[in-house]
């Protein structure tokens, strides 16, 4: 449960926030600015919420994919992946980084890779 107490403060405000680790558990929705939202089930950061529901589409969200049903999963924590871990520090918005910028200049969007 240490992992999911250093998860769950990573929200808290702080002067250096937490990486983000293969060690640490987030749940389902767990937002980190830049990443995106965290999807247990599938160990990976995307950018909407998991779940979500677009009325235009008729669709809901989850783990990059669309569907008509909502994901089901017993599974709503979880540590997400070394690639996961990787892109989502790479990305984030919330840490000040120093020199001219972050090394990628897209977004994120989960397993099919980023998008500009």
């Amino acid at each position: 449960m240490g992992g999911l107490s250093a998860g769950a403060l990573a929200g808290c405000t702080q002067t250096q926030k937490p990486s983000v680790s293969t060690e640490n558990v987030y749940t389902n929705n767990y937002f980190v600015p830049g990443a995106g939202y965290y999807h247990a089930p599938f160990r990976n950061w995307f950018s909407l919420p998991y779940n979500h529901f677009d009325a235009q589409k008729n669709l809901y969200f989850f783990g990059g994919q669309w569907g008509t049903q909502p994901f089901e999963s017993i599974t709503n924590i979880s540590s997400p992946s070394a690639e996961a871990v990787q892109i989502a520090q790479a990305t984030r918005t919330d840490i000040s980084r120093g020199g001219f910028g972050s090394s990628y200049g897209g977004h994120y969007w989960g397993g099919s890779g980023f998008h500009s």
